[in-house]
């Protein structure tokens, strides 16, 4: 039976995905296929900046994934959001824009991973970039991807010189020579719209012709000859369909679908693979492991006046306004992402480099997507930024369509717990200066009967969650429970890579869209380049 053949199979339409179609795509000899499982990013909701709030807990364009039991957050199962659309979460997230420390990359460097320091990863987020503010050292000016400031506030200006007041420097640019500070923080949107990179790299290059996109594509097996990976099986329509490759299969479905479809297809730790009947192709202990993310623990305030989000759409009359004034200007209520001042800073004077990171937002809800409250609120949001903890993703059954065991280990260690607890400590410092105060009526959480440490760090296990920035899963290293290879080659095997936030051998200090974007665009040249 004649298989049909591609050049490229790119497995997962996300943050790195989309940026892989684009440029392999770019020379018309290759012949690329992406497949993605979930649909088209048609709802107006996606490209809406704070549509974020709706999009992030649609069960139509995510995979609505729940951790296990996590033993550090009291035994609670926390919601874990993930992007099932074109664009994966690049199309649901808060949309801020940062790339982490150089600090980050040269790490990865230093851990043996030759080409991730900062000097050789740096052109490929300036590529990347369209930020408007204009290129510089820096930043590029033309890239598919929008970058824009965050609009003005008087609450927000507030909150940033309460933050120096505090002894934290004023900082307009995260992404620049530095990145500790308070500041304004800056979203993947252009002219007022999302960003997604369904959006700057997918659909400029959508209508070539020896690019195929397939959505509601559900990836089941890798298909092996040996060692070397020849081609996939996926669901779709209802029916199981195969499709071959001539050069490389790269996954891109982020580090939940990465390590499931590895496991799935036989690569993974070998005792986890044959108790769910899944015969062996390569017994690689660490696929699924050293999970890192991003712990959030929000603290909200009550404001003095009437000047947060929750008052600018609470009627329905305040929401036909609102409306208008993004239609019209792309400004208000409807143009804001996940945060509008960052702050960056050490919980310890020994540090280095910043440990913490804190999203200041204009109102306050009962969670993330939650009920917005009927009061004026405002939230700071903390995590810590280089967390100890390691959890993994393990599958719990061969079948694709059964979500894979998720256990993130939040709080483990002695270590993350303490500096969880000195953030919450260091935020409400920071709202009591007066600067800040005059605008706050009261703390509603943690609430004025939180005060010691301990108190503190049983509000963070019992209130925080996941910001959404899992990694690691898949990890480039060159130890033995690494996965991939500097070239992001999966280890022992042939024609298989994999391109996604799995592949950081550690998370990055911030928000990980904007390095998901570099991964595509340096797997990208990696290899066009192996492929001569």
């Amino acid at each position: 039976m004649h298989v049909e053949s591609y050049d490229y199979i790119v497995v997962g339409a996300g943050s790195a995905g989309c940026v892989l179609a684009n440029r392999l795509s770019e020379n018309p000899s290759n012949r690329v296929l992406l497949l993605e499982a979930g649909p088209r990013d048609s709802s107006p909701w996606i490209h809406i900046p704070v549509g974020y709030y709706k999009s992030i807990a649609n069960p139509a364009i995510g995979w609505g994934y729940e951790t296990e039991p996590v033993p550090g957050s009291n035994n609670r199962r926390i919601s874990w959001p993930r992007g099932k659309v074109l664009g994966g979460s690049s199309s649901i997230n808060g949309l801020i824009y940062i790339r982490g420390q150089a600090e980050d990359f040269d790490h990865w460097r230093q851990l043996g991973n030759s080409g991730w320091d900062w000097d050789s990863v740096k052109p490929y987020f300036i590529r990347s970039e369209g930020r408007d503010r204009g290129a510089d050292a820096f930043h590029g000016g033309d890239g598919p991807l929008g970058v824009s400031d965050v609009h003005r506030h008087e609450l927000c200006d507030a909150y940033i010189e309460a933050a120096r007041q505090a002894g934290i420097p004023y900082n307009d640019d995260f992404n620049g020579a530095c990145q500790e500070g308070v500041g304004y923080f800056q979203l993947t949107t252009r002219r007022g719209l999302r960003s997604s990179t369904a959006v700057g790299y997918l659909k400029p290059a959508r209508r070539r012709p020896n690019l195929r996109i397939e959505t509601g594509a559900l990836a089941t097996k890798i298909l092996f000859e040996g060692p070397r990976a020849t081609g996939i099986a996926y669901r779709r329509d209802g029916e199981t369909r195969t499709v071959g490759v001539a050069k490389e299969l790269v996954l891109s479905g982020g580090a939940i679908n990465s390590p499931q479809l590895l496991q799935l297809s036989g690569v993974g730790p070998g005792t986890l693979l044959r108790d769910h009947g899944i015969e062996v192709v390569s017994d690689l202990p660490g696929v699924g492991g050293s999970l890192q993310d991003h712990y959030q623990v929000r603290s909200i305030y009550e404001c003095t006046r009437r000047l947060s989000v929750n008052d600018e759409v609470r009627s329905p009359l305040h929401k036909v306004a609102a409306g208008l004034r993004w239609a019209l200007f792309r400004t208000g209520p409807l143009a804001i992402g996940g945060g509008h001042v960052g702050l960056f800073t050490r919980t310890r004077p020994e540090l280095e480099t910043p440990d913490v990171q804190f999203h200041f937002i204009r109102f306050s809800a009962d969670g993330p997507g939650g009920k917005l409250h009927d009061f004026s609120g405002v939230t700071v949001s903390v995590c810590q930024l280089r967390p100890e903890s390691r959890g993994s993703i393990h599958i719990r059954s061969a079948d694709a369509q059964v979500p894979p065991a998720i256990q993130p280990n939040y709080l483990d260690t002695p270590g993350d717990r303490d500096t969880i607890v000195a953030a919450l400590q260091l935020a409400r410092k920071i709202v009591q200066i007066p600067a800040m105060k005059s605008y706050v009526r009261r703390e509603v959480l943690p609430g004025a009967d939180v005060n010691s440490d301990e108190e503190m760090l049983e509000y963070a296990r019992e209130q925080g969650s996941t910001i959404f920035h899992p990694t690691s899963t898949c990890r480039m290293g060159q130890d033995d429970m690494a996965v991939v290879d500097e070239r992001l080659r999966v280890r022992g095997l042939q024609s298989l890579r994999v391109a996604d936030a799995s592949v950081m051998p550690t998370v990055v200090s911030g928000n990980t869209n904007a390095t998901c974007v570099m991964i595509g665009e340096k797997a990208s040249d990696m290899l066009l380049q192996d492929a001569r």
